[in-house]
């Protein structure tokens, strides 16, 4: 298996050297003299900081929404966290959990065939999306293929109750295949909200009908067993809002205040150069508790490059409460938090994460990307990475820190005619600068960005070798003590000074990841598609993995830690890990 790896890795290694050639260092050449930029090597002054403005997570109790608060930094505070853990082994022929070798695993639950959602864990119950393939439910057997929410008890794995979203008849232009929900739910008390594979915001009663209630307006539920969900409220962004998302809406829903924050997934046609919907919106805020729309926003409009799988972040940046919306247009926009007027947001700010000479060209050819990943907010600064569709495979990638407290276009370039270089050339698709027709990048006086970080030369031995490159990432950052650790598509695991963004080490997984890191006391763990955990400690100083741990198959989420447990899923199973209470015994 690692022969393997290594042999493809050394295919992709080939592909990096050819699409440098093809970039001609123009990523490099394109860095700001403002903002710190790491591409070729060398120490850089640290930046002033702001304040912490950023939602704390209280000591490690629930972790009710992706990255734990608005801030999506996925963080607890926590003790006692295995760092060794065996799963045990799967009945081949009929999925059952084999528990004799089994160390410091408290409970196994199955999930569907694949599952990409993340677990939340709230008040005693874990939700997690998947699809259909455990056929929980009897009026729905394992053969349909369904978007499925998963409710398991925390404290045994026993599973309660499933919410079902049925495949959108118009096929896999709008909701893929066996994908499932690929959304993690956000929790608050008794009501949890999440984005289905239809492109539903759905708000839905957390204990299900085991409270022997049809809770809210709501009262159309076919079914109202135990093992059902009980929908309070729907919003279908396609039905309502004319969204046309592509492939799937995957969007993670945070909160403030009242204000639910989605981004609805409009996105191309199944040509991939139509964009259907242009004037359909891309960011949506909703009054949490009626589904009320308050605002709307189209702003990447007809530039939307993909799709749009990102999730929104919040937080109250230079004393002003702020959503931060990555688009499909690879830009990250601000928005004032607030019930808008008439319909409209209050935008802040906006930034473009690709440099100006990209190019989008289908099927992943080109180098203009993405944005997948969260945004993190951490000290007051925003952290953010471009990628593309996994099935886009490798490429040049880009790791922003943004001053959020800048207001208008903080782009660290602005694209302008070399003739006329103080009008900005308007917002273009494909590619924002031509210079085969006098077009060009020029320092943006009002940048925002702190950082940038492409490319260095670790080994000062005055070339770019391939674990010395940020590649395409669909990950989110994980800070903790300004030490940022992020995964690229490529298998390269990265630890980068917060402050500087200057790198300390990069660590080769020889694997694919696609979900991001957990930062849980002393220790990172990230997992990867070979189904590999790998466990770090959190140190700036390179070293191999404490453990690296596999789970018996492809790890496509993210770890969390709720309560001193921790919580992973792979694509079929997911799993409850400790350290058994009173030295008892390890299962």
């Amino acid at each position: 298996m690692r022969y393997r790896r290594r042999a493809a890795r050394a295919r992709r290694r080939m592909a990096a050297i050819v699409g440098a050639f093809l970039l001609g260092g123009a990523a490099l050449a394109l860095v700001p003299a403002q903002p710190l930029s790491f591409g070729a090597g060398g120490d850089q002054e640290e930046p002033s900081r702001t304040p912490a403005q950023t939602a704390d997570t209280d000591d490690c109790g629930d972790w009710s929404q992706w990255g734990g608060s608005p801030a999506r930094n996925n963080t607890p505070r926590c003790a006692n966290i295995p760092a060794e853990w065996d799963v045990g082994g799967f009945d081949r022929k009929t999925g059952g959990w084999i528990a004799e070798n089994a160390q410091n695993i408290q409970w196994v639950s199955r999930l569907g065939s694949q599952s990409y959602g993340n677990p939340v864990v709230a008040d005693g119950r874990v939700y997690v999306g998947s699809n259909n393939g455990a056929g929980y439910l009897s009026r729905y057997p394992a053969t349909v293929d369904l978007g499925c929410l998963l409710c398991f008890r925390e404290s045994d794995g026993q599973f309660l109750w499933q919410h079902s979203s049925e495949k959108l008849p118009t096929g896999r232009v709008h909701d893929w295949p066996l994908q499932g929900i690929c959304s993690t739910a956000l929790v608050e008390g008794q009501r949890l909200w999440f984005v289905t594979s239809r492109g539903e915001v759905l708000c839905l009663d957390a204990e299900g009908f085991h409270d022997a209630e049809n809770d809210g307006p709501y009262q159309d539920e076919p079914s109202q067993n135990q093992d059902e969900a009980d929908v309070i409220w729907k919003l279908d962004m396609m039905k309502q809002l004319g969204v046309s998302q592509h492939n799937m809406c995957s969007c993670s829903v945070t909160v403030w205040g009242d204000i639910l924050l989605v981004i609805t997934g409009n996105g191309v046609d199944e040509s991939h150069i139509n964009i259907p919907a242009p004037d359909a919106p891309s960011f949506v805020a909703v009054d949490k508790n009626t589904s009320e729309v308050l605002w709307t926003d189209k702003s990447p409009g007809l530039n939307i490059l993909h799709g749009q799988w990102s999730s929104p972040a919040a937080g109250e940046l230079g004393g002003v409460a702020q959503a931060l919306f990555p688009g499909g247009d690879g830009w990250l926009y601000s928005f004032r938090i607030d019930r808008g007027q008439n319909g409209q947001p209050e935008l802040l700010w906006k930034f473009d994460c690709n440099p100006k000479d990209s190019k989008w060209i289908l099927g992943g050819r080109g180098t203009r990307n993405n944005i997948i990943g969260s945004p993190v907010i951490y000290e007051g600064l925003v952290y953010v990475a471009v990628g593309q569709d996994p099935e886009h495979g490798e490429g040049i990638g880009h790791l922003w820190c943004i001053d959020p407290t800048k207001r208008g276009d903080v782009s660290a370039h602005l694209a302008v005619k070399a003739s006329d270089p103080g009008q900005p050339l308007p917002h273009r698709r494909l590619q924002a600068i031509v210079p085969e027709d006098g077009e060009i990048a020029i320092d943006n006086p009002h940048s925002a960005a702190v950082w940038h970080y492409s490319q260095y030369d670790q080994n000062a031995d005055g070339k770019i070798d391939f674990e010395e490159t940020m590649h395409r990432s669909i990950s989110t950052v994980a800070i903790q003590d300004d030490l940022l650790f992020v995964a690229d598509f490529s298998g390269l695991f990265h630890c980068l000074d917060a402050r500087t963004g200057k790198p300390h080490w990069t660590y080769d997984m020889l694997a694919a990841a696609w979900g991001s890191a957990l930062i849980a006391a002393d220790r990172v763990y990230i997992g990867d598609e070979d189904g590999d955990v790998s466990v770090f400690r959190l140190t700036s100083e390179g070293h191999e993995p404490l453990a690296e741990i596999n789970m018996g198959n492809s790890v496509y989420s993210t770890p969390v830690v709720a309560n001193n447990t921790l919580f992973i899923a792979n694509k079929t199973h997911l799993f409850a890990i400790a350290i058994p209470e009173n030295g008892g015994p390890e299962r």
